[in-house]
């Protein structure tokens, strides 16, 4: 599933290729990808500003109308949501399923084999009653130090397990959780109240570091990752830990341990991050 890094890669490389652009009508191929109480023909006569990311979602906003309810579009990936915007004309792919056209010409496509994917039809309205957008914790990119270290107070349950919950903070998958506890030297495993502040502003650290070395390598194509311009991205040549359980650590040349921590498969040093 595309974390914080890929998602920011594709609202970053889809902004110059739809801002500005009116849409002039949607389509609708596949009914169970649009969640939530607004359909998506909403969105005809808008201008769209561009688009941004919070947490693992996709924005894309619109510019304010009088008299219009909505602000915008929310769009989860999931596992192999793709965005690509095609000439005007071109015929949808058996993967896609939403399509909005442009007065302008042009087409964005929401490709999703696995039909995981969602769009959300955004209002001021309805996000009230939207769940999960309420319960997003704070960026990992903006909170500061000591703030991250706030999150972690007084909570028994492993750290990984804490940094894969959107609601303590938002954007991090298990790729980005394993490799930042790698650097900071942590075991995923540790229970977070047991990890000093000392230690955890040196995860928050390490977490920032990483997620934006990704956003600079375009993030990491594993499987269906691609950004908007269709480009792969190089950050999985810089693995250190993910996916590597039994190979030799290289930093140390330990091998590597794996186990499911959070239900996720989780890899580690036993001597790099022995606590």
């Amino acid at each position: 599933m595309p974390e914080l890094p890929e998602v920011e890669t594709i609202a970053r490389t889809l902004t110059p290729l739809i801002t500005n652009q009116v849409v002039s009508g949607v389509s609708l191929l596949n009914e169970r990808t649009l969640e939530g109480p607004l359909p998506l023909d909403l969105l005809t006569g808008r201008r769209i500003l561009g688009a941004r990311r919070r947490g693992k979602l996709l924005l894309i906003d619109l510019e304010e109308q009088d008299g219009a309810e909505v602000r915008g579009l929310a769009i989860h990936l999931r596992m192999t949501g793709r965005l690509f915007v095609f000439p005007a004309g071109t015929p949808p792919g058996p993967h896609t399923r939403a399509i909005l056209d442009f007065m302008e010409g042009g087409r964005l496509f929401f490709d999703d084999a696995r039909k995981f994917g969602r769009l959300r039809v955004l209002s001021p309205e309805s996000d009230k009653n939207w769940a999960f957008w309420n319960a997003l914790g704070p960026e990992p990119l903006l909170i500061s130090g000591k703030g991250f270290a706030r999150l972690f107070t007084g909570r028994k349950a492993a750290i990984k397990s804490l940094l894969l919950d959107q609601s303590v903070i938002a954007g991090i998958g298990n790729i980005y959780a394993d490799e930042s506890l790698f650097r900071a030297g942590i075991a995923p495993f540790a229970p977070a109240d047991q990890l000093s502040e000392k230690r955890l502003l040196r995860l928050h650290k390490c977490l920032k570091e990483v997620l934006l070395a990704s956003i600079e390598a375009c993030g990491s194509s594993i499987r269906d990752y691609r950004t908007a311009r269709g480009d792969a991205g190089a950050f999985q040549n810089s693995f250190q830990v993910y996916g590597r359980g039994g190979q030799p650590c290289l930093a140390c040349g330990t091998t590597l341990q794996s186990r499911r921590v959070a239900g996720r498969t989780t890899v580690w040093c036993p001597r790099c991050q022995g606590r």
